[in-house]
């Protein structure tokens, strides 16, 4: 870690264009820049593609800029997702791991799309992909509020919280899960990479038995605590058992950028954490 940002704050969950974010990832850095944070990570969804564009813009605004991913699991039928900071991004057995699952994610877009349909609203994907206003990397990923766009431009909906709420959100009209890999064989990927894994945004599992049973059997180096959809109890309930299992507590946003006037989940450095927490979890980053 640099010095001069030793009593910085870190947001340590961004997301950019390679995933489900509006922004470059050079974008997310200079963002930063102007908000006053000493670094952020760099957090897509089951894909690395947009982290060297982002260590590229951290040198020249001098920023930290930490390599992190956001792998998506299935347990206990509830998606899960797990972040992993500090890994090896180019490595190819986790660079082969993240491809598959983004080819389950494709073809879930696809079913997503297919229910909509059979709904009356037709949606193709090739109209999403227009929609995203520039040409689609071969490693980024399409998501879900990239089909609410979509869904609201078309006037199905009102803004992007109805489009999750009736449409896509779990349980929603055309939500559609596939199998995929559970958050403990996810945690040890990163692991494999050098990496430290987290688990993401507990409070939205709305399942706390599942959460220490991750912790068990996973054995993860922290518990995001601090997150744009988490308030005070889940920030009291998720501390707790920081504690309890000896976990670092990690915050971020869950920054996605500016979509239909509405800021999803919650604005680039709402919430951060202290050089001290980044510098002991790129200490456990690598640990068997």
């Amino acid at each position: 870690m640099n010095s001069v940002h030793l009593n910085g704050r870190y947001d340590l969950h961004t997301h950019t264009q390679a995933s489900d974010g509006m922004n470059t990832p050079a974008e997310n850095v200079r963002l930063a820049k102007q908000k006053g944070l000493a670094g952020l990570a760099i957090t897509d969804h089951d894909t690395v593609s947009g982290i060297p564009e982002a260590m590229e813009a951290g040198k020249q605004t001098g920023l930290d800029v930490i390599p992190g991913v956001e792998i998506s699991t299935r347990a206990s039928e509830k998606d899960v997702h797990i972040l992993g900071y500090f890994l090896q991004y180019e490595d190819e057995q986790l660079c082969s791991r993240l491809e598959q699952l983004r080819t389950v994610r494709e073809t879930r877009n696809e079913r997503i799309l297919e229910k909509l349909n059979e709904l009356g609203i037709a949606i193709s994907m090739s109209e999403v992909i227009s929609g995203l206003g520039r040409e689609l990397g071969p490693d980024d990923s399409v998501g879900r509020p990239h089909i609410a766009d979509v869904l609201v431009r078309k006037g199905v909906v009102a803004d992007l919280r109805e489009a999750f709420d009736k449409y896509l959100a779990e349980g929603a009209a055309a939500y559609v899960s596939l199998p995929r890999v559970g958050p403990v064989e996810a945690i040890a990927w990163i692991k494999e990479a050098g990496g430290a894994a987290v688990i993401a945004h507990p409070g939205l599992y709305g399942d706390d038995d599942l959460v220490r049973h991750i912790i068990k059997e996973g054995q993860p180096s922290g518990i995001e605590v601090y997150h744009s959809d988490h308030g005070p109890g889940e920030e009291m309930r998720y501390s707790g058992m920081a504690r309890e299992y000896g976990l670092l507590m990690t915050g971020g946003s869950d920054y996605h950028g500016v979509r239909q006037g509405q800021v999803f989940h919650g604005d680039l450095g709402s919430r951060s954490v202290t050089a001290d927490v980044l510098e002991q979890l790129q200490a456990r980053a690598g640990r068997p």
